[in-house]
């Protein structure tokens, strides 16, 4: 069993906000490959199906992001999963829109949904597929920008890399990540290593 993580925040006033991404693609997964994410589990709702011949469990922790490790780690125990085969997705405010990263292990970078998963855990050696939403302006409060709706603009992107994100999960699954991430660690604008180093100090 694969289990694949959408980090975000339940409830419908969050749905379209940079700190949801996780949740969409796995609403994105789910529509494509005809699972129903609705089953109650392990601090999350939890779908069941397959994908690229693996069996796998697409969940949406309920927690808040600042505790989606209590999810994680549940459903890691719950199905005997492992850890360094656990695929999360997460937003990256060290990347622009549009840029998605894979990685097989690492910090949290910041990012408190993916401390939680690291120290329920107990290890970063976890799949994660970030997906970028840094500003193209200054930004004063970074937290109220991350729960903020997007505009239209910024969701037809938002649309379009939650798209990609999907296929690059399917390409994991099917050919292994060192492809995914030859296939979709591209860098979408100058810079983006520095960014990255930054928001990681």
């Amino acid at each position: 069993m694969r289990i694949i993580v959408g980090l975000g925040n339940p409830g419908r006033e969050y749905t379209w906000t940079p700190h949801n991404l996780g949740f969409l693609t796995i609403d994105c997964l789910a529509e494509r490959f005809g699972i129903r994410v609705t089953r109650p589990e392990a601090q999350s709702y939890v779908g069941l199906g397959k994908i690229a011949g693996h069996e796998v469990a697409l969940a949406k922790p309920q927690t808040f992001m600042n505790l989606s490790g209590h999810a994680v780690a549940d459903l890691v125990e719950r199905y005997e999963a492992e850890s360094r085969e656990t695929i999360v997705i997460s937003d990256e405010i060290a990347f622009p829109w549009g840029a998605i990263r894979i990685r097989e292990r690492g910090s949290a970078g910041g990012h408190n949904g993916l401390k939680s998963v690291i120290g329920a855990l107990g290890t970063d050696e976890f799949l994660r597929v970030r997906l970028g939403i840094r500003p193209e302006f200054p930004v004063r409060d970074l937290a109220a920008y991350d729960l903020a709706p997007m505009g239209k603009d910024v969701r037809e992107v938002a649309i379009k890399m939650i798209e990609t994100a999907a296929e690059a999960i399917e390409m994991i699954l099917a050919e292994g990540v060192g492809r995914a991430m030859s296939k979709y660690n591209r860098r979408e604008a100058a810079g983006d290593e520095g960014a990255e180093n930054e928001a990681s100090s």
